[in-house]
């Protein structure tokens, strides 16, 4: 890679990210159900009706992952501490559930590791669900009260909390596109879930102020956002993709509102008297988790329901996921949120990676493109620091092949190649790359 670790800024940290469904293995510990067991079940919501029962067994295996995070001189590893291990049905205690994030946190900081914990990322225990989830406004209320259990028992230790991870995919890829859990296409439950996503945040982090917690934020996915073409129609439908992906949580946080091209949709659906969710939403916050991976360029389809858009990939070489890799968009994302919203506030680039048909072949994974991408995003997140932007942070996601929803076990975002029969780890060509990148 063209970089080493001095290149950065002193302290900024090199770390690697993963998700608690995703690598754990969910039967293990007590963990309850959750909306993407059910959701994995029905007919044709994930490829080959995968779900996270075994993932990469870390629950098992802990030890050696973050071995492997430490002996690749990394500072920090992002994690997320399941709802449904430590509530099973969200909102009753399993004390096996704490014990292992005790033990895990433990295990981070003998390492040398900062663990950098995310409250929620996606596992929604089925009990929940079931009252309607992120629908209903009671869930954030639960959600306050599993942020002070989980608190309670790990937050002396951790260097960072996350509240929610990816709300644009929480809420509107879940309950308007309908690709994840629960899977539905209701443009009334997306309007109340892109809502109390954010009342969620904004209850976990009154609940963690009044802790006394002073590391608090939130973690958000961006997509770089273009109109196809000069048409005027094509730009207003850019224009409103991006209020609804990149602007619609970023706003509310910072500045107390909504877009307007988003509540053109979204308002005749709203829960009543949302307004006076907007100061509890928009507390300040203390970092931001910026999760950047492609860009997309939109065209206007005024036959379509509201948004009236189409969205396609961009021109350029793809990933596994069919996703264009675009690195100028992290730089200027990056300035964007500087300029526009947090000021010099501390950004981390919370998840950054791309997925390849990775194999194992003579016990070495060369995955060179994989290389390269880091390589070239690291170097447009410098630049965003050379512009002036306050970066603290960079976690590749992801730090193992893992479950990767919908996808399954199809897609390999790792740095570490799973072998998903043996569950055998062998560290790649960019892992090893990496870590004679930022050694020290």
């Amino acid at each position: 890679m063209n970089f080493q670790r001095n290149d950065f800024p002193t302290g900024f940290l090199f770390g690697a990210a993963t998700a608690a469904y995703q690598i754990e293995g969910h039967q293990f510990g007590g963990a309850g159900s959750t909306h993407w067991d059910t959701f994995a079940a029905g007919p044709g919501n994930v490829v080959r009706a995968e779900n996270g029962a075994l993932a990469c067994d870390h629950y098992h295996r802990f030890a050696e992952d973050l071995d492997l995070t430490r002996d690749a001189g990394m500072d920090a590893y992002r994690f997320s501490t399941s709802w449904a291990r430590v509530m099973p049905d969200g909102r009753n205690v399993n004390p096996e559930g704490l014990d292992f994030y005790d033990g895990l946190v433990d295990a981070m900081l003998e390492r040398g590791l900062q663990p950098f914990q995310t409250l929620y990322h996606w596992e929604l225990p089925s009990a929940l669900a079931d009252k309607g989830g992120w629908a209903n406004r009671d869930t954030c209320a639960y959600f306050g009260d599993f942020t002070d259990v989980i608190t309670d028992r790990i937050g002396d230790r951790v260097a960072s909390i996350a509240t929610i991870n990816e709300p644009w995919c929480v809420a509107y890829l879940s309950h308007f596109l309908g690709h994840h859990a629960p899977g539905l296409r209701d443009i009334r439950a997306a309007s109340r879930a892109m809502h109390h996503i954010l009342l969620a945040h904004g209850t976990a982090l009154a609940r963690l102020r009044d802790k006394g917690m002073s590391n608090c934020g939130i973690v958000l996915n961006f997509d770089h956002t273009e109109p196809n073409d000069a048409d005027p129609d094509a730009t207003q439908a850019a224009a409103t993709t991006d209020a609804i992906f990149n602007r619609w949580f970023i706003e509310a946080i910072t500045k107390g509102s909504y877009p307007t091209e988003a509540l053109e949709g979204f308002a005749p659906h709203m829960p009543e008297n949302w307004q006076d969710d907007m100061e509890l939403i928009s507390q300040p916050i203390d970092s931001l988790g910026v999760n950047y991976y492609t860009r997309h360029m939109v065209s206007a389809d005024q036959g379509a329901v509201w948004p009236h858009a189409v969205s396609e990939d961009g021109p350029g070489d793809k990933t596994q996921m069919g996703w264009e890799i675009y690195p100028d968009g992290l730089r200027s994302f990056l300035s964007r949120l500087a300029h526009d919203y947090v000021g010099e506030l501390p950004i981390y680039v919370t998840e950054n990676g791309m997925a390849w048909n990775d194999h194992v072949k003579d016990g070495v994974v060369d995955d060179q493109t994989r290389i390269r991408f880091i390589d070239d995003h690291l170097a447009a997140t410098r630049h965003a620091i050379t512009d002036g932007v306050n970066v603290r942070g960079f976690f590749y996601w992801s730090l193992l092949d893992n479950y990767e929803w919908a996808f399954g076990y199809e897609k390999r975002f790792g740095l570490i190649h799973v072998d998903f029969e043996t569950l055998k780890r062998t560290p790649k060509a960019s892992y090893h790359a990496l870590k004679s990148a930022i050694a020290r």
